[in-house]
């Protein structure tokens, strides 16, 4: 209402306010002012200065207060809700509930979950059928489900790393609005347009025709995302986008391989500008290392921007051979090759002397990629250093000349003849050749052939079966312009003419640029010796090695993830998501966006819809609160009016004692009556507890610790509504000393070494608890710090904390689980409870002792009921912690692959244990656990 997150339950009301105005003109002549009759006596009074005056009229200052306390019981009256829950209430058609889940959804994802959990809420109510539909699951049927199976479908959907495309949707949308009529949606927008976002408005308001409405946007922060990194010559740069001028500045930061920070680097946008840069200034080396950009306090996978070599600026040694470089520099082949490579290498030129020297002096300082322009006849040392070190992954490109035609050297790509190839002089028939198309399966291919560039001369190569397979470049008419194959781990590459002008004008065309700059980007990705690049560059797949998730965090790829092709530079998409694919020595990165993507406001006004946003925070009743202000207002003007008519001197001087008395006693009447908030709040916790199953756990008052538990404990919910029927609420909080803990079937109590022991009022309350059949699980976490004292006990800070509690509870005789208990076998078969660690042990209530053919005969055994006491030293709340993005919390000690698993499956047998009893022990079980524990 008026922008502001307000609702009033009987907005009708709100009509007397017109009625103000009445008020203050009935109040301004009320009570009538006195007649005024001249009596010639009272002359002599004028000279009294009277102690007490009456004002003739009420003073407006007074009529204003009076007029204020009336409005706020008007308001009061019309219910005035603080954040109002969002959810459509007091319908009876189903409801579809429309959720964009893309990587744009994923900074905001709480909001909208929150969002839709309450429309599922309200329609369980009304007894509504619901139908989940994520848009980026095009081939999902959309079925109507009761609300409880909404919720548990609601927790499993998480958002997706890559751009959804919904308008893939609009058929399975469609179908169901057909068949199943009148259908109220809800639409839980990001309000991010990736592509095709105007086409899917339009389609959608036709699909819907009359049908109400509700778009919820607004309420969150705009997503961020990153594009388009570039390693320039000085500096790296990465655009950062927005869809609106929500956020203004930020950081990114730069992470190695390993995740440890490199460098932050500010941005800022411009007012109104949807993108900007970020720079990192750092030199090369650093520069070369980044493997992920990130913004900072961002959580999407648009807002990661993953390095692979490609992205690496490559230090590039050039020897030249020719003796022109000193005298004519601009017509040297340095020159060229500088000027092609500058742009996306850095470019190191050999020392002036003998090529040998500059030869050794790069392989010493281990550059990737080395050219050597008409250099001939090498010594064995070199050659054999140069072998080794294409071997090992090394880069060598080769320019032909005078020195090379006449050299006999086995490091280039196929067996030359001697001398060279001349075209269109004095002497022969042929004419200088144009170049011909580059082939598709080569590295060149896709570069468009430049008509004007012509080769006078060239060095030939011997015929053989494989020259077809190395050729990358040919001339018109077939001989090879350019050759290449790998060697080991690297590459060999040979221009067949100069890398001047001598021999062909090619240096000075642009596809000569990009033809180098295709060598350098291929040159990281040469695993695997071949016979030419050309002939294995089609073939070569990539499986994927680790790939992001909606929230950007790094995991496992999913079962859907397929391999792509080696020189796959698209944006991610449900078959690819973003990450990294293939070795793990030299993967290939795969984005969220493409450098072109842009992201841009998604325009929704086309649609016939209601507006509602997204809300933090709890919805808030204000009547008291205006009832109570209304009243101290009243008050005011009650004490006001004593005072200007004198009656409330005449009251004190007449009856101070009793005045003060009977002030006293009203002051402690009100202080005496109990709050109405707190007796709600009472209230509303019992309400919740008793609403749903809940689980427990005890508040300590550590944050890390609360916090860490409460994450444990939403897990564990969240594993039982999948696994069991069992649908729990979320966990409840609870302090022993002033909650009521017998709503709660377990309660789990994290021991913090050191904690003040509980006051005794506490301890009696959580004794009558285990005693009338709760269980408290005890776990004091340090399972890691020491191993089994004597008679298997601890002897730990944490140990000593819990047998100070425990020393004023009656507690009964405890033992390790045994292997016949029924705790064991309530859900899962377990011969352990394990949880962040492993070598802790569990203990309970001792069971009465069966003799051997009894236990033998028995699979499972319990007492009469249920354990009022469990210990662990395991951290299972640890081990249960998930983070909002659906990871794990903390890491496991030692970290085995199921242990995780376990864990939540010795948290499900303690749930069901705590509420079913010592059902599995019952004999009529006894045939089913036999087969399977395999007896």
């Amino acid at each position: 209402m008026f922008g502001l997150p307000l609702s009033f339950a009987e907005p009708i009301l709100l009509l007397g306010l017109l009625s103000l105005p009445v008020l203050w003109w009935l109040l301004r002549v009320m009570p009538p002012r006195p007649r005024r009759i001249e009596f010639p006596p009272t002359r002599l009074l004028f000279d009294i200065a009277p102690k007490e005056e009456t004002p003739s009229r009420t003073p407006w200052w007074l009529t204003a207060l009076r007029l204020a306390a009336a409005t706020l019981v008007i308001l009061a009256a019309a219910g005035p809700i603080w954040n109002p829950q969002t959810g459509l209430a007091g319908k009876t058609s189903p409801l579809m509930i429309l959720l964009d889940d893309g990587w744009s959804s994923a900074a905001s994802w709480d909001s909208r979950i929150k969002a839709a959990d309450e429309l599922i809420a309200n329609a369980d109510t009304d007894r509504r059928g619901i139908a989940l539909v994520p848009l980026s699951e095009p081939t999902r049927d959309i079925t109507l489900m009761p609300a409880g199976a909404a919720r548990v479908a609601l927790r499993q959907l998480a958002p997706k790393p890559y751009a959804i495309e919904r308008v893939e949707t609009l058929a399975i949308i469609e179908r169901f609005l057909s068949a199943s009529g009148d259908v109220e949606i809800a639409w839980l927008t990001d309000g991010t347009d990736t592509g095709r976002g105007t086409e899917f408005v339009e389609a959608l308001g036709k699909a819907i025709g009359d049908r109400a409405l509700t778009i919820f946007e607004g309420g969150t922060p705009s997503p961020l995302a990153l594009v388009a990194a570039e390693n320039a010559a000085a500096k790296m740069t990465v655009k950062v986008l927005r869809t609106d001028s929500g956020i203004a500045t930020g950081v990114v930061r730069a992470l190695d391989a390993k995740g440890s920070p490199i460098a932050e680097a500010r941005f800022g946008f411009a007012p109104q500008a949807r993108d900007t840069d970020a720079v990192f200034d750092l030199p090369v080396e650093l520069r070369n290392d980044i493997a992920r950009l990130e913004i900072s306090g961002e959580r999407s996978a648009g807002a990661v921007q993953l390095l692979d070599k490609r992205w690496r600026r490559r230090a590039i040694g050039i020897v030249s051979g020719s003796t022109s470089d000193t005298a004519q520099p601009l017509l040297a082949p340095t020159f060229y090759l500088t000027r092609a490579l500058a742009p996306f290498a850095d470019v190191r030129l050999g020392d002036r002397g003998a090529p040998q020297q500059a030869i050794t002096q790069f392989l010493d300082q281990k550059l990737p990629m080395i050219v050597l322009a008409d250099v001939g006849t090498l010594s064995p040392e070199i050659r054999e250093r140069l072998a080794a070190w294409i071997d090992q992954g090394g880069v060598l490109v080769r320019f032909a000349g005078p020195r090379l035609a006449q050299a006999d050297d086995d490091l280039v790509p196929v067996k030359l003849r001697r001398g060279g190839r001349s075209l269109g002089g004095s002497l022969t028939w042929e004419k200088p050749q144009h170049l011909a198309a580059f082939t598709a399966d080569g590295p060149f291919a896709g570069l468009s052939v430049p008509k004007d560039v012509t080769v006078s001369r060239q060095v030939l190569a011997e015929p053989d079966a494989v020259l077809a397979t190395k050729s990358w470049a040919s001339l018109e008419d077939g001989t090879p312009l350019v050759t290449g194959e790998r060697r080991g781990k690297g590459m060999v590459a040979l221009f067949h003419v100069s890398a001047d002008m001598r021999w062909s004008d090619l240096p000075m065309s642009g596809t000569f640029v990009e033809m180098l700059r295709r060598i350098v980007d291929i040159s990281g990705y040469t695993t695997a010796p071949g016979a030419g690049v050309a002939a294995e560059a089609g073939k070569e797949t990539l499986a994927p090695l680790h790939t992001l998730d909606g929230f950007g965090a790094f995991g496992p790829p999913p079962s859907t993830a397929k391999p792509l092709p080696a020189e796959y530079s698209d944006r991610a998409t449900a078959d690819h998501p973003p990450g990294f694919y293939g070795p793990a020595e030299g993967p290939l990165a795969v984005n969220t966006l493409a450098a072109a993507d842009r992201i841009a406001p998604l325009d929704t006004s086309p649609l016939r819809a209601r507006r509602a946003s997204y809300t933090n925070a709890e919805p808030r009743d204000l009547r008291g609160m205006l009832l109570s202000a209304s009243l101290a207002l009243f008050l005011l003007d009650a004490i006001i009016v004593a005072i200007l008519g004198g009656g409330l001197s005449g009251l004190f001087r007449r009856r101070a004692a009793p005045a003060v008395i009977a002030f006293a006693f009203i002051v402690a009447g009100m202080l005496a009556v109990p709050s109405p908030l707190s007796a709600e709040s009472s209230d509303d916790f019992a309400m919740r507890a008793v609403s749903q199953t809940r689980l427990a756990y005890v508040v300590t008052g550590n944050n890390d610790v609360d916090s860490i538990v409460k994450a444990g404990m939403s897990g564990l919910t969240l594993f039982l509504a999948q696994r069991t029927a069992l649908e729990a609420g979320d966990p409840v909080g609870v302090d022993p000393a002033h909650d009521e803990l017998a709503f709660f079937p377990l309660i789990y109590w994290p021991i913090v070494p050191g904690a003040p022991k509980p006051a005794q009022d506490a301890l009696n309350k959580i004794d009558a608890y285990m005693k009338q059949g709760g269980t408290i699980l005890f776990d004091t976490r340090d399972a890691i710090e020491a191993g089994p004292g004597e008679n298997g006990a601890s002897q730990t800070p944490g140990m000593q904390t819990l047998r100070d509690i425990l020393s004023s509870l009656d507690v009964p005789e405890l033992e390790p689980v045994p292997r016949e208990h029924v705790l064991t076998k309530t859900f899962y078969l377990l011969r352990d409870f394990p949880g962040r660690f492993t070598n802790g042990q569990t203990w309970v209530e001792t069971l009465p002792r069966e003799d051997e053919d009894e236990s033998a005969s028995r699979p499972a055994r319990g007492g009469d009921g249920v354990s009022p006491i469990i210990i662990s030293s395991n951290d299972l709340a640890g081990a249960w912690a998930i983070r909002p993005d659906g990871q794990p919390m903390l890491p496991l000690t030692p970290g085995e692959p199921k242990q995780r698993e376990f864990a939540f499956r010795a948290g499900v047998n303690i749930v069901m244990y705590t509420l079913t009893g010592n059902y599995k022990a019952d004999q009529v079980h006894a045939p089913a656990l036999i087969e399977r524990l395999g007896q």
